[in-house]
């Protein structure tokens, strides 16, 4: 494990940036961008203009590791370069941490919650990861019910294929999403928070994870999680907020940064002239800082 990347995630100050739409999110990822689905043929041209609009993201001024301590990446975007180096060495160069998205997408509702899909690769994957350079790693499961069964189901495999990635001195992050518009969506956030200490709890001193989870309804619900020793970090996805709303919400919560993906990237157009486009995603960027690093 690289020291000095350990360290920026633990005690840095910033956000992750969330680039790791794959396969079944791309064709709105890129919709959102102002390319659609009409305007290219199959799937590889599809990730060759996803990687174009990612290389546009990563190389942009405003994408610099004294804001953004950290990526997560899509499996071909970890196998594809930027400016002739591998992208998590680019990353790296700009003081950048870099993660990789190991989950093959989402089961069928049950119980409750949607489990990750079997990861069949899984092993391959990180050593792969691992010759890339990459950190760590970043997988998802949702939780839709306050369902005590589905909820520990989540965590249990969330945890059973952590442990797997710490073998390979890699730092999973562990995102059991609660959807945020589940009608009971904080009775779900106490019955997640208990699920992860128990699993927390029994982690050895020289294993850690990191957290990923949706913005609680209750401020600092997540505090113990925010200041467990195993815990290297614990970072909130917008899930479906506006980016005002998202940093509004992480403002009240001592100790979470963001991970965002379509609030970073919501404004950000194909035929923006390039001033255009670093000028939007600097506000981005700026409104997302602000709302990790300075807390009501």
């Amino acid at each position: 494990m690289n020291n000095r990347q350990f360290d920026k995630m633990k005690n840095g100050q910033g956000f992750i940036a969330a680039l790791d739409q794959s396969g079944g999110s791309t064709p709105k990822a890129l919709a959102t961008y102002g390319v659609p689905a009409y305007s290219y043929s199959g799937e590889d041209e599809m990730f060759d203009l996803v990687h174009e609009m990612r290389t546009r993201i990563i190389t942009s001024p405003s994408f610099d590791g004294s804001r953004i301590i950290g990526a997560i990446l899509f499996e071909q975007t970890m196998d594809r370069k930027i400016e002739g180096q591998y992208t998590a060495d680019y990353l790296a160069e700009k003081g950048i941490v870099p993660f990789l998205k190991v989950d093959k997408g989402l089961a069928d509702q049950e119980n409750g919650v949607q489990l990750m899909k079997p990861i069949d690769d899984l092993d391959d994957k990180l050593r792969r990861a691992n010759e890339r350079n990459i950190f760590g790693t970043k997988m998802r499961s949702v939780i839709h019910e306050p369902n005590e069964s589905g909820i520990k189901e989540v965590v249990d495999q969330q945890f059973e294929f952590g442990k797997r990635i710490i073998d390979y001195d890699l730092v999973p992050i562990i995102e059991p999403e609660v959807d945020i518009n589940s009608e009971n969506k904080g009775q779900c956030e106490e019955m997640l928070r208990e699920e992860i200490l128990k699993h927390l709890n029994a982690l050895s001193e020289d294993e850690h994870v990191m957290l990923k989870l949706t913005i609680p309804s209750k401020a600092n619900a997540y505090k113990e999680l925010v200041d467990h020793p195993r815990v290297v970090r614990v970072v909130a996805l917008s899930g479906g907020y506006t980016r005002d709303e998202a940093n509004q919400k992480l403002k009240e919560n001592d100790g979470l940064v963001a991970s965002f993906s379509r609030a970073l990237a919501a404004d950000l157009k194909a035929d923006q002239s390039d001033n255009k486009f670093d000028e939007t995603l600097k506000d981005a960027v700026d409104s997302i800082f602000d709302a990790s690093v300075n807390k009501n």
